[in-house]
């Protein structure tokens, strides 16, 4: 019989996968502990919907990192854990008796399945990331027995019963997921341990007991039960398609409404362990190489030769310690931490102590070429470096002989020249341009560097004016008006002259492509400076 195709399932596009990866977001923000203490009060409780008192009050109850929070901020990380996918705001029908108790109820929230689902990893992960978990090898022996009945059940005249081969299948695969779990995380652990080149001799003979005899039990066991688990698995796999059809006509559960969730709803429905052809298909590779890539029993068998190796890596430190080749990461962990909590004068100490580093008086003398210090050698003990005379004597590295020719800058001086009487000309352009526009500024759009001259003109007359109380009948003592006297500023190189008058209710607007200027109560005049006093032009500057 062949066996029966099965389609991948779809995976999921970049937009949801972007949204679930989100949904990871809590558990790196600042304010991490108060989104687990909440995300811990929702995952306590099943298909139950709260509104921000009925959490408060259970943060407080609990005591713990986010007991101190008051309902505002309550409520903005409530929003926020929506906005990420870990909860969903409630639709059911709020009943209130007041205004204040609608307004207090009406924001409730539930927890969504991705967020309990992250909640619940992240919880075991707290609890037990750096332990050491135990292998359960006794469930492989039950796994293999399991197996062993359900083939014998399903060959018998009449096939087994459907219920009690749902109650075997479902038995199975769950013995052989805690299982393969469990090695996973145990193999995990001892990688991380044998990456360790700093074992001392206490934690080398914990760890030599923990591979001789604990890893080597496993791999034995695991060695034992594989080949008779495939011969068991190989046996009832042709009756295993009929056997699925049957639990199927039996029991569908959710899959009896696949097709209408997947169709109408869009939702997927994912099969218990051992329902489906693909979970007998891993089952089955996990034990036998059936698509020629290996099987995870060989795996098994190269992590335990490799983590057998990197304890004979770290024997061979150990006896070589002796000859002082052993590894000093703890020594310089601890002279780290000196340098850390050290003030810098005592920092300077420490690296004398150290490592014999003294204030240098030569620094950039290389060593002979064909001569290969290696770092670890005393500066006392190392070989002398020839210093030179003019430096030893003089303390100038300069090279006696010929003086080396005059550089040519001729060049950058024509370029500097030419730039300077660019700047002169422009200055000048804009000098005529103010000038032929006296008079009628209001009608001329004037250019960033007849403007910028203007300015500069401007701020040095302000700079220059002599402000004078106006005392004319009337005035008010305290605040009364002032009046500006000889407000000037001229560019004698420029030939061009500025002159300010603040005259009340005048408003001087000057349009430029930079924009418009607007001073309030000042009139411009601008003139030459070789001009008659009487040959003013009004400027109007906005």
């Amino acid at each position: 019989m062949e066996e029966s195709a099965q389609v991948p399932p779809a995976e999921p596009d970049r937009g949801e996968a972007w949204q679930r990866l989100t949904a990871y977001s809590y558990l790196s923000a600042p304010e991490r502990l108060e989104h687990v203490a909440i995300m811990r009060v929702f995952c306590a409780t099943l298909l139950a919907d709260m509104a921000v008192p009925d959490v408060l009050a259970k943060l407080t109850d609990s005591g713990g990192p986010a007991s101190g929070l008051d309902a505002e901020t309550l409520a903005v990380r409530l929003e926020q854990l929506v906005r990420w996918g870990n909860l969903l705001r409630s639709s059911h029908t709020v009943k209130a008796s007041s205004i204040t108790e609608y307004q207090r109820a009406r924001s409730r929230y539930q927890l969504s399945k991705l967020g309990e689902r992250i909640q619940r990893d992240a919880d075991e992960v707290l609890a037990g990331a750096d332990a050491a978990r135990e292998v359960s090898s006794e469930l492989l022996a039950l796994v293999e027995r399991g197996l062993r009945e359900l083939t014998r059940l399903v060959q018998e005249p009449g096939g087994v019963e459907a219920q009690d081969a749902l109650e075997r299948v479902s038995t199975i695969f769950v013995q052989f997921t805690e299982f393969a779990d469990s090695v996973r995380d145990f193999y995990a652990y001892l990688g991380q341990v044998l990456a360790r080149y700093d074992l001392d001799s206490a934690e080398y003979h914990g760890f030599k007991e923990l591979l001789l005899d604990y890893v080597e039990a496993i791999t034995e066991d695991v060695s034992f039960r594989a080949p008779r688990i495939a011969a068991v698995l190989s046996s009832l796999w042709p009756q295993l398609p009929d056997l699925l059809d049957r639990l199927d006509a039996h029991s569908r559960g959710l899959g009896g409404a696949k097709a209408g969730l997947e169709g109408e709803a869009g939702i997927r429905v994912q099969r218990s362990r051992g329902r489906e052809m693909a979970d007998w298909e891993a089952l089955r590779g996990w034990f036998s190489d059936a698509d020629g890539q290996g099987s995870q029993v060989d795996q098994l068998r190269d992590a335990t030769l490799r983590a057998l190796q990197s304890l004979l890596a770290n024997a061979k430190r150990m006896l070589r310690s002796a000859s002082g080749e052993m590894s000093r990461r703890k020594d310089l962990l601890r002279l780290a931490r000196w340098f850390d909590e050290a003030a810098p004068g005592e920092a300077h100490d420490i690296a004398v102590a150290a490592f014999g580093l003294y204030s240098a008086r030569h620094l950039g003398v290389p060593p002979a070429t064909d001569e290969a210090v290696p770092a670890y050698t005393s500066w006392w003990t190392g070989p002398v470096v020839e210093v030179p005379v003019a430096l030893r004597e003089r303390g100038n590295r300069a090279q006696r002989g010929r003086a080396s020719a005059v550089e040519d800058h001729s060049q950058q001086k024509r370029r500097l020249q030419q730039a300077a009487r660019d700047r002169a000309a422009a200055r000048r352009a804009a000098s005529e341009e103010l000038r032929s526009a006296s008079g009628r500024f209001a009608q001329v759009r004037l250019t960033s560097a007849a403007l910028a001259l203007l300015l500069e003109l401007l701020a040095t007359a302000l700079g220059n004016a002599q402000l004078r109380r106006n005392q004319g009948p009337g005035t008010d003592q305290v605040g009364g008006s002032f009046a500006l006297d000889a407000a000037q500023s001229e560019d004698a190189e420029l030939g061009i002259r500025l002159t300010v008058r603040r005259i009340a209710g005048a408003d001087t607007v000057l349009h430029s492509v930079d924009g418009e200027l607007l001073l309030d109560d000042l009139e411009l005049s601008v003139e030459s400076s070789t001009a008659k006093e009487g040959q003013e032009a009004g400027v109007s500057v906005s």
